[in-house]
């Protein structure tokens, strides 16, 4: 089967929502150091090689909101498709503690490679999608619940979000008002980065987005990623009819 970086569900739903799932997968690409990175299986089954359930509850939530769906086909040790083409982290040496055996000595030619095998085609898809108009964009990603060293983190979802607060902050509220979360405000990371997937795709064409992170625990089953999805589609719904957009 030829390889592809890329996926698409429902690209003919006409829901304006798009959901983007950057960190889809685990998968080495057989042309990317001959398929293998050079780590344990199970390093690459950890939050460092994908966002673990976060593939499940995008498929999931797109369903529920008639909207298409991307998702990402490789690994973010390969290449990270949620950073910009010139930030450092963009092809990682090192990740929570784990060295990353062939990105070690990955020179310019290798990274030009992954460049144009795995992330220019993810973005480029995406963008066509995006297109569409009156465009949403809620790109879902998962996190671990503690990093080596660290302490816990106590959320249970974070809601990520740069300048454009417009969708951002009435999803907050709501999700505020369900009694049984600890929401993060840009928490567990903070905002986006300059030449990042939202940034590219939503910020930098005015269309409403934010970024949905859920600790990986919760969604780490099927079960776990329909029941999240259930719960957030109407919220994303009753969250974007208040912005009026």
């Amino acid at each position: 089967m030829t390889y592809s970086p890329f996926s698409i569900d429902g690209a003919s739903r006409p829901g304006r929502w798009l959901v983007t799932c950057d960190h889809a997968a685990n998968t080495v690409p057989p042309t990317v150091a001959g398929g293998d990175l050079g780590l344990d299986p199970q390093d690459m089954a950890r939050h460092i090689a994908f966002d673990i359930g976060a593939a499940g509850v995008t498929a999931a939530l797109a369903e529920r909101l008639n909207a298409p769906a991307i998702f990402s086909n490789f690994s973010r040790l390969v290449i990270d498709p949620n950073r910009g083409e010139d930030d450092p982290t963009l092809l990682m040496k090192l990740y929570d503690g784990t060295i990353i055996p062939a990105n070690r000595h990955a020179n310019a030619a290798e990274r030009e490679h992954r460049l144009t095998t795995c992330y220019r085609p993810y973005h480029d898809a995406l963008t066509e999608l995006a297109a569409r108009p009156a465009t949403v964009i809620v790109s879902i990603h998962s996190f671990t619940p503690q990093l080596r060293g660290r302490a816990p983190r106590p959320w249970e979802i974070g809601v990520l979000y740069a300048h454009d607060m417009r969708l951002a902050l009435p999803l907050l509220d709501l999700l505020r008002a369900e009694t049984d979360l600890t929401v993060g405000d840009n928490e567990p990371y903070s905002g986006h980065l300059p030449g990042d997937a939202v940034d590219r795709h939503a910020l930098q064409h005015g269309r409403p987005n934010v970024l949905i992170e859920l600790r990986n625990d919760l969604i780490a089953d099927p079960a776990g990623q329909r029941d999240w999805a259930g719960r957030l589609a109407p919220i994303l719904e009753t969250a974007l009819a208040r912005t009026q957009l």
